[in-house]
């Protein structure tokens, strides 16, 4: 009988922990080059986005950093309170938003974030958020 009661615990145990032992890898791949985001859950690719990265005189940042923090109804202080809904922060104030200048999504326009449509860029903060900031990755190559 204890045997049974010590197994039954180390299996509730391991149930309540599991999950954050193997939380789900979350990463971003942003190309430059193709203004393409494909995201991956664990090796899977589950969404490839079309993107606005930064236009002539601008700068994405190139390299790989976890998210550093969300914030669902943004505004930018430094581009005279532009909105920048569903920000996934990666980098100072580089980050993944929505945008609503759609015409211009899969060439570059921003000042250096990476502009989604409004339900991809909803659907990115909403794993982002799911998964935690540290599970993901934004991955910015040429």
């Amino acid at each position: 009988m204890r045997r049974i009661v010590v197994a039954l615990l180390a299996f509730l145990f391991m149930q309540i922990h599991l999950p954050s032992a193997f939380a789900a890898n979350l990463i971003a791949n942003i190309s430059l080059s193709s203004q393409t985001m494909t995201v991956s859950q664990n090796g899977i690719v589950r969404h490839r986005w079309k993107v606005s990265t930064a236009r002539k005189g601008y700068v994405t940042p190139r390299g790989s950093w976890s998210a550093k923090w969300l914030s669902k109804n943004h505004r930018s202080r430094k581009y005279d309170d532009a909105p920048m809904p569903f920000a996934v922060f990666f980098n100072g104030g580089y980050a993944v938003h929505a945008t609503f200048d759609l015409k211009r999504l899969g060439r570059p326009a921003s000042h250096g974030c990476i502009r989604l449509h409004p339900e991809n860029a909803a659907e990115f903060y909403s794993l982002a958020s799911q998964y935690g900031l540290k599970n993901t990755k934004i991955v910015v190559t040429r």
